[in-house]
């Protein structure tokens, strides 16, 4: 019998027009472009707006839209979705659901995750168990972030990193040798003090206290973050190539967390690989958290090549992190 293995067939997206320059963001708070530029990289970031929607679920749903407009795909025939997030519409019920409502899904498994930033491998790493299992045959991942929702506009250090985006991606059963080829995912709590949203929760429920106090926002000690993300990501990446016997050349392209350049480029040099084989959009967008990565396979489509080895690499809060490796699956129409 033949191994299955699920492989991505088709990926969507939705940006907001909106663009937040670092010129806008220098008349609000004491920063400027060249520091920006110097320090992360990003020139803009995409922010919704009432007029296209106001939560999470919109994007996500335009983006599910989207993937229908590309694919083809009958919603009706769809047994999962799972929605990668940390800027979920409320506490509960699952955005998931909510977007399923939204788009026309009615009795699909429903349900989301919280990886932070390395959401997107978590969740495609998830989805392919259900496909492997044989329990499950179309698959929606979504990844969508309204990181504005979060951001303290006072807080200089974070404020200018992030954005807001959602992704879509059909992941499905395939017998050939493509698709999802291993992956490295790791996790470890100790770094949460240092890359937090404080209150909210269960520790600390919401009060005028904690609203007063900006604690409903994304707090980061970015030395410390920094620190960690530069060696673990670059360790993921390379593991997940020597377990599987793969050199710089073997590898089409580096598909990392669009988070600050210096990291990325850490990575691509750990690697061994030319510049020319990184995606790179953060100078477009900031950091949209999990919607990262799948934003960058949207943009890059035309150029991916059915059995590409890829590497997709990523760093959060938690922290997590981990690095995959997929063989791409199909050559873009």
């Amino acid at each position: 019998m033949s191994k299955i293995n699920a492989v991505i067939t088709g990926v969507g997206a939705f940006t907001p027009e909106y663009r937040l320059t670092n010129d806008e963001l220098s008349r609000m708070v004491d920063t400027n472009d060249e520091w920006i530029m110097t320090r992360v990289g990003i020139k803009e970031r995409r922010i919704l707006k009432e007029n296209e929607g106001t939560a999470a679920s919109d994007m996500g749903a335009k983006a599910v839209e989207d993937l229908v407009r590309k694919t083809g795909l009958d919603l009706q025939e769809v047994d999962l979705v799972v929605c990668t997030t940390v800027t979920g519409d409320m506490v509960l019920p699952a955005t998931a659901a909510i977007i399923c409502d939204k788009v026309g899904i009615h009795k699909a498994l429903a349900f989301d995750i919280n990886g932070a930033c390395s959401g997107f491998l978590y969740g495609l790493d998830l989805v392919s168990q259900y496909i492997r299992s044989g329990s499950k045959k179309k698959v929606i991942l979504v990844s969508t972030e309204k990181m504005s929702s979060i951001v303290d506009y006072t807080d200089r250090t974070t404020c200018v990193l992030f954005g807001d985006a959602a992704t879509a991606v059909l992941v499905e059963p395939t017998e050939e040798h493509i698709g999802l080829m291993d992956s490295n995912l790791h996790t470890d709590g100790f770094g949460r003090e240092w890359l937090k949203i404080p209150a909210g929760g269960s520790a600390m429920p919401a009060s005028h206290e904690t609203v007063d106090g900006h604690k409903h926002f994304v707090y980061q000690e970015g030395k410390q973050v920094f620190k960690y993300a530069v060696t673990y990501m670059a360790d993921a990446t390379v593991d997940v190539m020597k377990r599987n016997n793969l050199t710089s050349d073997d590898v089409a392209w580096l598909v990392p967390h669009q988070a600050n350049l210096r990291i990325i480029s850490a990575t691509q040099e750990r690697m061994g690989i030319p510049k020319e084989k990184v995606m790179i959009n953060i100078q477009n967008y900031g950091n949209t958290t999990s919607a990262t990565i799948p934003l960058c396979l949207y943009e890059w489509e035309s150029q991916l090549k059915k059995g590409d080895n890829l590497i997709l690499a990523a760093f959060g809060a938690g922290f997590t992190w981990g690095a995959l490796y997929v063989k791409w699956g199909y050559d873009a129409k």
